[in-house]
């Protein structure tokens, strides 16, 4: 039997550093965002269900799904976000299960709680940093413009969100090497612990 943790937090925040973390120790991590990408695959039900929901114009002309053309939809407001999210969640799900292998588990899912993915797991944890680091690294790692990385953050949860559902929560205010030594004593604790019980 596993032990999973659920990792979750706003784009930006700094959950790929905690994951590496965990990487290192150990644990297997499955990226749901991974999950989420095969789950819309040429010929997948789930990209049915999107197409259902967004129309025919979120596909290339070969069939594959658009992402730009989804994302330009998906984030133009917080309610075609939840339509995005209700659509896919059952087949991401599915294959996160199917990952779920090791003695240790930590699920990198940005949407834990909202597709229930959460229900499987033993303990959560987010993390969450201050809006304006967070709009930096959106602009450099999706190359995104202001406008589109302001978008992107809006059409997410607010921290109040992270904060209400998840266990524990971790601030990844920019120090990088004080962020990674506090999860991995966290994590260390989970080790020891889970083996003591």
């Amino acid at each position: 039997m596993s032990y999973i943790i659920g990792l979750t937090g706003p784009t930006g925040a700094g959950k790929s550093i905690f994951a590496s973390c965990a990487k290192e120790l150990g644990f297997t991590v499955v990226d749901c965002d991974l999950c989420a990408r095969e789950a819309v695959g040429k010929g997948m039900p789930a990209l049915s269900a999107l197409t259902a929901v967004f129309g025919n114009e979120i596909l290339s002309s070969d069939g594959e799904l658009n992402r730009k053309k989804l994302s330009e939809k998906a984030f133009s407001s917080r309610e075609n976000t939840e339509l995005l999210n209700k659509a896919v969640f059952p087949f991401i799900r599915e294959i996160v299960i199917n990952k779920i292998k090791g003695e240790y588990v930590l699920l990198d899912a940005p949407t834990l709680f909202e597709s229930g993915i959460n229900e499987i797991c033993n303990t959560t944890a987010a993390v969450l940093a201050p809006a304006k680091t967070r709009l930096a690294r959106i602009k450099q790692r999706d190359c995104l413009n202001d406008t589109a990385a302001k978008m992107r953050m809006r059409a997410g949860k607010p921290d109040k969100f992270y904060r209400e559902k998840a266990h524990r929560i971790f601030i990844n205010s920019g120090n990088i090497d004080t962020f990674k030594k506090t999860v991995t004593i966290y994590l260390k604790s989970i080790i020891g612990g889970a083996r003591d019980e």
